[in-house]
């Protein structure tokens, strides 16, 4: 009933509208402009699309290139308490902006804030034999590199390794220049490098990666062999053993090899410039019992 009333008093509007009478207009054509006008009247009016000024979005810069500082984790020799407890010490002493990584095949426990890059595993190469990957020149990090064995104790500002004559590279001169003068051997416990700089490291390494690792006792070695040429050692001060010059090459306890400390426990000699104190061979930083390791290796 309501929808035939409102069909009604539309109808009476309609009736109601006064007509319009053209004088000399024929019927005919009186009915073509009323069809032409109700044509008009149900026809959509499409309105114009309005234009709207777009800014240019500035194109940002793509950043290729930043400051790494890596480290290795592979087997169960040193768990993730290890290269969290390095991330801890690097966030303590480097100012300079940078990403921490570590490359690892197994991430269980490594700290969230770390970032972990997948080993790409080989067959027959195990700890220290992955270290020439960091000179591929396909390494996903581009820019400075520092890499850190996860060994060591850093205890004070390491900015220096990062801003002392920027683009060369650097690695340490052995400790076993603590007893052979002008001892002229590579250790790799610090060194930094761009990308891509001495990449015939890597990639003689993979062509021939059993032979080499047969011939030579260590990374550092086959680094040496390669790069005879464009490096440079850390000054000697910055970077020391901790059991060879900042303990005087103490005897160990008669504990076996892997857990021993030393005999007796007592603080280092430590040189106004040196903040890393390299752990190679015994006693790991875990197993000591010196004060000093206790209160800095955190």
């Amino acid at each position: 009933m309501l929808e035939q009333s409102a069909q009604s008093t539309e109808q009476t509007a309609q009736s109601m509208k006064p007509k319009t009478y053209i004088p000399g207009e024929t019927k005919e054509q009186r009915k073509q402009r009323k069809r032409n006008e109700k044509a008009q009247k149900n026809a959509k009016v499409v309105p114009k699309p309005v234009q709207k000024t777009v800014e240019p979005v500035a194109q940002q810069p793509v950043n290729n290139t930043g400051n790494f500082v890596v480290c290795l984790k592979y087997g169960t020799k040193y768990d993730a308490s290890y290269v969290n407890r390095l991330f801890n010490m690097v966030s303590k002493n480097l100012t300079i902006e940078h990403e921490f990584v570590c490359f690892t095949e197994d991430p269980t426990g490594i700290d969230e804030r770390i970032r972990v890059e997948s080993l790409n595993l080989m067959s027959g190469v195990s700890g220290w034999w992955y270290k020439p990957m960091f000179f591929s020149p396909t390494l996903p990090l581009k820019g400075t590199i520092l890499f850190l064995d996860l060994d060591m104790i850093i205890f004070r500002n390491i900015d220096n390794l990062f801003t002392h004559d920027p683009g060369n590279f650097y690695i340490i001169r052995d400790f076993n220049r603590y007893a052979i003068a002008n001892y002229n051997k590579f250790n790799s416990s610090v060194f930094r490098l761009n990308t891509g700089q001495h990449t015939e490291v890597w990639t003689n390494f993979i062509n021939n990666a059993s032979s080499i690792m047969r011939r030579y006792h260590g990374d550092q070695d086959w680094i040496r062999v390669c790069i005879t040429q464009n490096f440079n050692y850390w000054p000697d001060e910055w970077i020391q053993s901790y059991k060879w010059e900042m303990r005087g090459k103490p005897k160990f306890n008669n504990m076996p090899r892997g857990q021993r400390d030393f005999a007796v426990n007592r603080d280092p000699t430590i040189k106004d410039n040196t903040s890393i104190a390299v752990f190679h061979g015994d006693p790991n930083p875990h197993n000591c019992r010196d004060q000093w390791v206790i209160d800095n290796w955190k």
